[in-house]
C-alpha cells in the first residue's frame, strides 16, 4: 500500500494529456490537506509546471504563521496577487497549490491571472487533516491554526469553476480521482 503523501519513483499513474484539463489549476483547501503533494502529482501527470503558493509568501507572513498567528486579509492580498501573476505567466499546464479559502480569494486569483482557473478543492475531515498535520515535520504552519483555517473556509459553490476531491485515500488515489474529474469536466 502506498504511503499517503509520499511519492515513490514510478508510482504516479499514467494519464492521457488529452487537452481536457484546464491550463491553469489551483489545488486548494485548508492547511495540511495535501495541496502541495497533490498539485505536484497533477502537474507531473500533465507534464506541466507546479508552483507552490507557500513559496510566494513574504517573510512577514511566514513569521506570523510560524508564531501561530492567523493571516488577515491584508496579509493575504499581496501574496495572492503575486501567486496569480506567477501562474499566469508560465507556459502550458500550470498547477498551483494555494489555500484559496474564500470565494473572494478565488475570484481575485482568476481575475489577476486573466484567464479561467479551475480550483481543485481537497475535501477531508478535520480529524483526518489534523492527523496528517501532526505527522509532518518541518512545515511552518502549526496544527494549532487548523481551526482558523476551517473557520475561514468557504467551500466552492456549484457556480464556481471547481471540483471537489475526497482526500481519504493515498496521494496516488487522490491524484487519480482529480485527473478523472478534470477529464470529465473538460
Amino acid at each position: 500500500m502506498a504511503t499517503p503523501y509520499m511519492w515513490m519513483e514510478g508510482s504516479l499513474p499514467a494519464f492521457e494529456t488529452s487537452g481536457n484539463a484546464p491550463r491553469l489549476m489551483v489545488v486548494m483547501g485548508v492547511a495540511g490537506c495535501g495541496k502541495s503533494t497533490i498539485a505536484d502529482g497533477i502537474a507531473r501527470a500533465l507534464k506541466g509546471t507546479y508552483l507552490d503558493g507557500d513559496s510566494f509568501h513574504p517573510p512577514e507572513n511566514i513569521a506570523k504563521m510560524s508564531a501561530g498567528t492567523p493571516l488577515t486579509d491584508a496579509d493575504r492580498w499581496p501574496w495572492l496577487t503575486t501567486f496569480s501573476e506567477e501562474i499566469a505567466k508560465r507556459e502550458g499546464p500550470v498547477v498551483g497549490a494555494c489555500s484559496a479559502l474564500k470565494r473572494s480569494y478565488r475570484e481575485h486569483i482568476t481575475n489577476r491571472a486573466g484567464e479561467p482557473v479551475c480550483f481543485i478543492y481537497l475535501d477531508g475531515s478535520k480529524d483526518l487533516i489534523a492527523a496528517r498535520m501532526n505527522a509532518r515535520a518541518g512545515h511552518f504552519m502549526p496544527p494549532s491554526l487548523l481551526d482558523s483555517q476551517f473557520a475561514a473556509l468557504e467551500i466552492p459553490g456549484a457556480d464556481e469553476n471547481a471540483i471537489s476531491v475526497d482526500i481519504s485515500g493515498t496521494a496516488d488515489d487522490i491524484v487519480a480521482l482529480a485527473m478523472s474529474q478534470l477529464h470529465n469536466k473538460g
